[in-house]
């Protein structure tokens, strides 16, 4: 078994910060990877289609992860309630999660497939989206909702492979999915000519690559996803509990996703130098916030089978650990841009319009990076421990920040378009404050999520 699960890790024994350290580390090169291929794509479809193929790809980003978030969201319920099983050590039940969590997990990724299709066009017309970026847009869209399924797969897989504690699987196809995407978008688009087709087309290939592959690897490596038809039969129970832990970050997910949508809609009415340098701005933040995505994920794993042993002190240990990192690294990264701002931003953008737009745009939300730490430790050690319900509140909150801030701060001379920076920055703190009063009243404490489990 040992020899089989070598990836496995038992994270209710050892130091803390050096369990989430290593977990992470993986994690985070995974996510690293899959960000720069991000980064090789926007390079790619902006060096050899134009600025307006890179702005139309960007403008998709809200719209695909509002249809993502149903798909991470019960993954998340899945792995919640895998994690505590095994840190009870019932077997059985792990691999009935598992079995359940995939029945779910494609259903819910072909409905969002199907939405993503056929709506594209309206969605992106009620965005505002402008006339010059729209057909690029439709397409890019269609052709990434397509690869939704594949994408489910994999983050299905994925959620299940870290809440045993393995974050190094997950790495490797990463890895291998990031470099083909890179090289498909090389012949698709550089070779072929196929424009912003072709890099929707990489993207989806990739995915279909990684996930197939990633199963596969997983049912041979890992002996827990060897299931019986009785564990592959769906459990109503369990799906009972993966909607309860799920849905509520589903709704988190898509709340965040709706703001986004409505903060995309207020920034494509300023044209398309401005929708462009946003874009920009968010490509740079979504790698930025790859360590703090990965901590979170770790210190959700390290709750989860804490609390499924029955060891909140340890827990406790872990949260504290886990705020120091994110908070260190914070501090970090707002010297760094405040200092290279330039040829970080020039790494993406080649206008010097859309270069003053970016710069100034990155240098405004960053000084807010302590507080989007502090969003990740809590709300995933709320996760862990089945306080799912919370989510939905910080998705209320983060939605209201975004929607309430965004044009009123517009509106404000010495502000301008750059309010919808100043939204982001704002959201960022008061998301981040209300999640630690929520830790610290410690409600989560006296949640079971699955049976056995005691203080």
């Amino acid at each position: 078994m040992k020899k089989t699960n070598r990836f496995v890790k038992d994270m209710t024994e050892g130091v803390p910060y050096q369990l989430l350290l290593k977990f992470t580390i993986p994690l985070l090169f995974g996510n690293i990877f899959q960000q720069l291929y991000n980064y090789a794509d926007s390079y790619i479809v902006s060096r050899y289609v134009g600025s307006n193929a890179l702005g139309a790809t960007g403008s998709t980003g809200s719209l695909v992860f509002f249809f993502f978030s149903l798909i991470a969201g019960l993954s998340t319920g899945i792995g919640i309630i895998v994690s505590q099983y095994f840190g009870i050590g019932n077997e059985k039940k792990v691999k009935d999660s598992i079995g359940t969590g995939f029945s779910v997990i494609l259903v819910c990724s072909f409905v969002m497939a199907s939405i993503g299709f056929f709506a594209a066009r309206p969605l992106l017309t009620l965005l505002k989206l402008d006339k010059v970026l729209m057909t690029d847009a439709v397409n890019y869209l269609r052709i990434l909702a397509i690869g939704m399924l594949w994408v489910g797969i994999y983050n299905g897989v994925s959620n299940v492979l870290r809440a045993l504690g393995d974050s190094k699987t997950p790495l490797i196809f990463l890895i291998v999915s990031s470099l083909l995407n890179v090289g498909l978008d090389l012949l698709f688009v550089v070779v072929f000519k196929w424009g912003v087709i072709g890099a929707g087309v990489a993207t989806v290939m990739a995915q279909f690559v990684s996930a197939i592959s990633c199963i596969i690897y997983a049912y041979r490596s890992n002996t827990y996803f060897r299931l019986t038809s009785e564990n592959l039969s769906p459990d109503t129970a369990l799906i009972g509990k993966i909607c309860r832990l799920g849905i509520p970050v589903a709704l988190q997910n898509s709340m965040i996703a709706f703001s986004l949508v409505i903060l995309q809609a207020i920034v494509n009415s300023y044209g398309p130098v401005f929708t462009t340098a946003f874009t920009v701005v968010g490509r740079i933040e979504q790698l930025i916030q790859q360590p703090f995505m990965s901590l979170g994920a770790a210190l959700a794993t390290y709750t989860g089978q804490n609390i499924g042993a029955g060891k909140i002190k340890r827990v406790k240990r872990g949260f504290k650990s886990a705020t120091i990192i994110s908070t260190i690294f914070a501090l970090f990264i707002i010297a760094i841009f405040w200092g290279y701002t330039k040829p970080i931003v020039s790494t993406l953008a080649r206008k010097e319009d859309v270069m003053i737009y970016a710069m100034d745009g990155l240098r405004i939300t960053c000084l807010f990076y302590p507080f989007l730490g502090l969003i990740y430790t809590t709300r995933n050690v709320l996760n862990g421990a089945g306080d799912a319900m919370f989510s939905l509140f910080t998705g209320i909150v983060e939605c209201i920040g975004r929607v309430v801030f965004a044009y009123p701060l517009t509106l404000i001379p010495f502000m301008g378009k750059y309010g919808v920076f100043y939204a982001t920055g704002l959201t960022w703190f008061l998301n981040g404050g209300f999640s630690f009063i929520r830790y610290k009243l410690g409600k989560w404490k006296t949640i079971n999520v699955v049976e056995n489990i005691v203080e």
